[in-house]
């Protein structure tokens, strides 16, 4: 049985500030009711696919997908990056071309995280360990659909092209009552249709 297992790392594990983001698709089991399987099928690859392409056009390295989240992370000074691919995914959800086709309306909610994590390769694919992968998953369960959810250090690093609104505090499971959360807005309504325009 040892000789199974994959060996240890003879290098030292370095921890890395990183800003995690999690995108998750809400009512995904209610398509996956009313469409026909290789029709939502679809749609979720296309959906996986424009969140992908989205993080890494900016800078991220994606972790891992798992059927309609998708997980990535941006160094922690390109917090602002991080914070802009979540904002940006809600509309990107929402003008996939095959949803339309279909009649289905796609919403998601996202939550952002600020901390240190340890990045390495599982199983061939690169994996982040550290609480702010746990910490933008319970925003991002905590987010209602439509919203992005981030954590006060996230809200601390934000350039002025971003909007914080404290939250009342949340008490997010493992990390306790008075969790101080921000939703994440852009500046003014036009803002996105502009930045969309120009990407």
């Amino acid at each position: 049985m040892p000789d199974l297992l994959l060996p240890l790392s003879a290098e030292p594990l370095m921890a890395t500030p990183v800003c995690v983001v999690l995108v998750d698709l809400t009512g995904s089991t209610v398509l996956a009711q009313s469409l026909p399987l290789p029709h939502y099928m679809a749609l979720m690859t296309e959906f996986v696919q424009v969140m992908i392409l989205s993080f890494e056009a900016r800078g991220g390295t994606v972790l891992q997908h798992q059927g309609d989240a998708v997980l990535g992370y941006w160094p922690a000074q390109q917090a602002d990056d991080a914070c802009r691919v979540a904002l940006e995914a809600h509309d990107r959800a929402a003008r996939l071309g095959l949803a339309g086709l279909l009649g289905a309306e796609l919403r998601l909610r996202a939550g952002v995280a600020l901390g240190e994590v340890i990045v390495g390769l599982v199983g061939g694919q690169p994996s982040a360990y550290g609480l702010p992968v746990n910490y933008a998953r319970r925003l991002c369960d905590a987010a209602h659909s439509g919203e992005t959810l981030t954590c006060a250090a996230t809200a601390a690093q934000l350039g002025p092209e971003l909007v914080a609104q404290p939250r009342e505090p949340l008490t997010l499971r493992g990390f306790g009552p008075a969790c101080q959360v921000n939703r994440l807005t852009w500046p003014d309504p036009s803002y996105l249709q502009t930045r969309m325009k120009v990407d």
